[in-house]
């Protein structure tokens, strides 16, 4: 009683189902993979302004879980840049968001120092859009490396002062204090570098050495990464 079934094509069943929900009507729609492009791109990516500052949760019957986000523009410019100016503005937050996520889901599963790792994650990620460290578009300006240092530095820092894992809290004490000594030196490293070409040694198979110079090329930053070996 009440139900509204019907059998449209797949265009109109995405043009009727869409009108439903302009309307805020619940719908269930079997519409393949045009509707899902609207819900989980479309409709999100006009809401924020990018695509890297959404996520899609797709739960699975057999339990598992898709975690499904952007990273803000188009892969071959991001690459273009860099290798031109030493410059890469991949923003890598929905993919610090789905990484919680797929910790939360580990949780599930009785992994609890799992769900202590994606709590602190989140938090994490909340000081990164506080602060606006999200990657610029232009150089001399923070890029995906300094984006992935300041959520590094924020991870750990919640990481140390959470008390639901005390084991947690003093493996990462030594790398929090570190970051906190170190990090704006890092910062400033790592935008002083940019300006001229890099080489990757390949575009689809680059090689991994020189990719690895490039991506990581502050040696104080690796040195603290090292204390969690």
């Amino acid at each position: 009683e009440g139900l509204d079934l019907r059998i449209l094509s797949p265009i109109e069943a995405t043009k009727f189902s869409v009108e439903r929900i302009r309307r805020g009507e619940d719908t269930i729609s079997v519409t393949g993979n045009v509707l899902r492009d609207y819900l989980t791109d479309l409709f999100p990516i006009l809401e924020l302004g990018t695509s890297a500052k959404m996520l899609s949760v797709v739960p699975l019957m057999n339990g598992g879980g898709l975690f499904e986000t952007g990273a803000g523009g188009s892969a071959p410019k991001h690459v273009e840049q860099l290798v031109d100016e030493n410059h890469l503005r991949w923003d890598s937050l929905g993919e610090f968001m789905a990484l919680a996520e797929s910790l939360r889901h580990e949780q599930q599963r009785g992994n609890a120092r799992a769900g202590v790792l994606g709590d602190a994650l989140d938090k994490a990620t909340e000081r990164l859009l506080d602060e606006n460290l999200s990657p610029s578009r232009k150089v001399g300006e923070i890029d995906t490396r300094g984006s992935h240092l300041a959520i590094a530095r924020f991870w750990a820092d919640e990481l140390a002062k959470q008390t639901d894992d005390a084991e947690l809290a003093a493996a990462f004490a030594p790398v929090a204090e570190a970051f906190e000594a170190e990090g704006d030196a890092i910062a400033q490293a790592l935008i002083d570098l940019q300006g001229s070409g890099v080489d990757l040694g390949g575009y689809y198979r680059p090689d991994a050495e020189k990719a690895e110079a490039v991506m990581r090329p502050v040696a104080a930053y690796n040195e603290i990464l090292a204390k969690l070996a």
